[in-house]
């Protein structure tokens, strides 16, 4: 099953390609998708945001598609639950990715409690315009540096404690999982399924 995915972040494209490479999803781009203007409240009222622009866009361009839209974030418990929601304007909207990682790296600086997840909301559109929500989140601490060359966005400092390893130390297929959008996105298929099979 072919599906859109409303994003323009490279790597979380290649992400959600990679988690659902073995099952009956197949994640594309549509070249017009535009960002819509999301909330800071809720993870998923962004991703059913995203998802619905997306499909409304490929319909007024007389296209009947899947489209899926995730949004995510880093919540740190030292911080309140900062950066949250609006994690991709932390450290303003024009910070790269490393300028960010640095920033939160100074915020806690000295700091003792390190703790920390990592949340995802996905939101699936069907087509024929049926809608399906999973979530997923995992639990760990941030690093005192940067490790690792994979992932993306704070995979460099969110480290895993059963694996003593940052989300970039692990491979493509280790992190997906356990990672909160794995997690998510395990949840939807059961919904698919679900819906597809009922019992």
């Amino acid at each position: 099953m072919l599906v859109y995915v409303a994003t323009k972040n490279a790597g979380k494209l290649a992400e959600l390609q990679a988690i659902f490479a073995d099952g009956p999803l197949e994640m594309a781009t549509f070249a017009d998708y535009r960002d819509p203007v999301e909330g800071e409240s809720s993870y998923t009222e962004n991703a059913m945001i995203k998802a619905n622009a997306l499909y409304d866009q490929m319909q007024r361009d007389g296209i009947d598609a899947n489209v899926i839209a995730d949004d995510s974030g880093l919540e740190v418990a030292a911080l309140g639950g900062r950066p949250g929601v609006v994690t991709a304007a932390y450290g303003g909207e024009d910070a790269t990715w490393a300028q960010r990682r640095a920033l939160l790296l100074n915020e806690l600086r000295g700091v003792a409690d390190r703790r920390a997840r990592f949340v995802s909301a996905l939101h699936f559109i069907s087509a024929a315009g049926v809608e399906y929500t999973a979530f997923g989140t995992v639990e760990g601490t941030i690093a005192e540096h940067e490790r690792g060359v994979a992932g993306f966005s704070f995979d460099p400092i969110f480290t895993y404690p059963p694996e003593q390893k940052t989300f970039a130390e692990l491979d493509a297929a280790q992190k997906n999982a356990i990672s909160h959008r794995g997690r998510a996105a395990r949840m939807l298929l059961r919904q698919l399924r679900t819906a597809t099979h009922p019992a």
